[in-house]
């Protein structure tokens, strides 16, 4: 045996979402998932925020395989990234079918080619390296979720992905729990498992609960529905058609990503619509409301999404006006809570009737509660731990549960996004922590934007600009004309028109102590032009703008 098995979380620690997970032996490297997540209101500007793989980008030749566990965003949509980054040396990648085909579609987009992406099917094993792959059918809001064993000499590292057991799935495709409770026979050495749920008590209740429920909406409602949900929620379209078909309702598809999943899944059998049900976004208006459903992206009120777009009315197909009903079928992910309420406050004003999960049960979650985390322990009985897929309060319940169905607790270990997990035949322990953190999609561009540019952005929208505009004798340093001001987005417009006269003294008075101080470098003008007019400013409007000079010398 030749050094330690590492289990190296990139992400999905400290957070729900950017799930990225790199398991290494013998110096050869495995990667689980590489997911992403999408950004806080304060992160401005910022489209998207993946792991910071800068471990992988330089290990890109160790690299044996990228595993995908299912085609949920925050475990697949970093991919078309990462594959850039590691360039020539990008290893294969395995999945499911449904996440295979995403994955298809991800990299047509973004024009990368020459990926080897292989369907893994049930049964399968995959070589990779002194890796012995596996993945394990597993039950979650998306068909085709798998859990991914990965079996080296020194014993079997089990990531279930997302998962709950649920028995009565809409697909008739319960997990595979005979694996499960063979592998922890066999013996697995350690679990990594989802923790999204582990603060809720009991059972999740089935996915097929659900359809019945948003029949019985539907049948209630006199205008159009309009449904939202995750469009990666293969099993929730269908059973928004069943009820559609049901009420004889025709559907619309609203949403880029919406169109692209549906008919990914139809391609793949996981979703059957009757046809002439389909119509386009653009007929919506040719039929009586009472006649429609309109299934939408933009349950977690992203920016851009179609949804969000119709509450401020700005959809260039749908335009959402007083009758109709908006059925929330997702909940908030943590942290996403205040953009969900401002969307749905902005529906209300538009005089939609809206319901969401607290009006009736028009939504199962995807991730196991309690009962089913324990059932997992139990059924697995791993000799370590590993809580993921959780912010530090759920990994922190996770490691109850854990002890609580007589794991020990020096074997559960409650780690963080770049801290390796080193086990050997001496046992378990955390070592040296590796670059890790956040990247930032930024329009088309990737990268670590400073905390300055993020902290530049909060000010610029929150107090505006200042643009002084100097110009100074390169012999004495003296103003040769009078200082050009120019503001923008300055909260008191008024009071900032009269600063201007000031300002430009303001500016004379900075120049002439410059010159006196024998000062002639431009970047030094500049800085000290800045520092005393954002004091003056702030003296007069007690607002911190960003101030930008320019100095010019003739």
């Amino acid at each position: 045996m030749s050094g330690p098995l590492r289990v190296l979380p990139l992400g999905g620690l400290g957070e729900i979402g950017r799930n990225m997970t790199v398991v290494e032996y013998e110096d050869r490297i495995v990667v689980v998932d590489t997911g992403l997540r999408f950004p806080t209101a304060e992160m401005l500007g910022i489209d998207l925020v993946l792991p910071d793989f800068t471990y992988l980008r330089e290990r890109a030749e160790d690299i044996e395989a990228i595993v995908i566990t299912h085609g949920h965003e925050d475990h697949l949509g970093a991919l078309p990234w990462v594959l850039r980054e590691l360039g020539p040396d990008a290893p294969p990648v395995f999945g499911g079918p449904l996440a295979m085909a995403m994955a298809r579609s991800k990299l047509d987009e973004h024009r990368i080619k020459d990926i080897e992406l292989e369907d893994v099917g049930e049964g399968e094993r995959i070589e990779a390296g002194p890796f012995d792959i596996e993945l394990i059918h597993m039950t979650h809001s998306i068909p085709d979720s798998n859990a991914v064993a990965l079996t080296t000499d020194l014993g079997t590292v089990l990531i279930t992905g997302d998962y709950k057991f649920d028995q009565t799935p809409v697909d008739g495709r319960p997990a595979d729990m005979s694996r499960l409770a063979e592998l922890g026979r066999e013996g697995v050495l350690l679990l990594c498992g989802d923790s999204t749920n582990a603060d809720r008590p009991g059972y999740s209740p089935s996915e097929a609960v659900v359809g019945p429920h948003l029949e019985e909406v539907f049948s209630r409602c006199e205008g159009r529905i309009v449904v939202t949900s995750f469009a990666s929620n293969i099993h929730r379209v269908q059973q928004v058609v069943d009820a559609a078909n049901a009420l004889n309702r025709k559907v619309a598809l609203v949403g880029r990503s919406m169109r692209k999943n549906v008919n990914i899944g139809r391609s793949l059998g996981h979703i059957e619509v009757p046809d002439g049900m389909l119509i386009q976004p653009r007929e919506i208006e040719n039929f009586p409301d009472h006649k429609v459903v309109i299934i939408s992206t933009g349950s977690q009120g992203e920016p851009l999404s179609a949804l969000r777009r119709m509450a401020h009315n700005d959809h260039r197909q749908v335009r959402l006006r007083e009758g109709d009903t908006v059925v929330f079928s997702a909940t908030p992910i943590p942290g996403n809570e205040r953009a969900v309420n401002e969307t749905i406050d902005r529906l209300y004003h538009i005089g939609c009737d809206v319901i969401t999960t607290s009006d009736a049960p028009v939504h199962a979650s995807g991730h196991g509660y309690q009962e089913e985390l324990k059932l997992m322990l139990n059924l697995t009985k791993p000799k370590y731990v590993l809580p993921m897929h959780g912010d530090f309060k759920r990994i922190h319940l996770h490691a109850q549960l854990a002890e609580s169905v007589g794991i020990p607790t020096d074997s559960i270990f409650q780690g963080e996004n770049g801290l390796p997990l080193e086990i050997d035949e001496q046992g378990a322990r955390f070592g040296e922590p590796v670059q890790s953190g956040m990247m930032f999609v930024d329009g088309v561009d990737i990268g670590d934007p400073a905390d300055v540019a993020l902290r530049d952005r909060r000010m610029l929208s929150a107090d505006g600009i200042f643009i002084i505009v100097a110009t100074i004798s390169e012999q004495d340093g003296h103003s040769v004309v009078a200082p050009e001001v120019i503001f923008r987005g300055v909260p008191f417009v008024e009071q900032a028109d009269r600063l201007t006269d000031q300002l430009r003294g303001a500016v004379e008075r900075s120049l002439a102590k410059a010159a006196k101080d024998g000062v002639r470098e431009v970047d030094l003008l500049q800085e000290m032009l800045h520092d005393d007019l954002q004091a003056f400013v702030y003296d007069r409007l007690k607002r911190r703008p960003m101030v930008l000079p320019v100095v010019v010398e003739v």
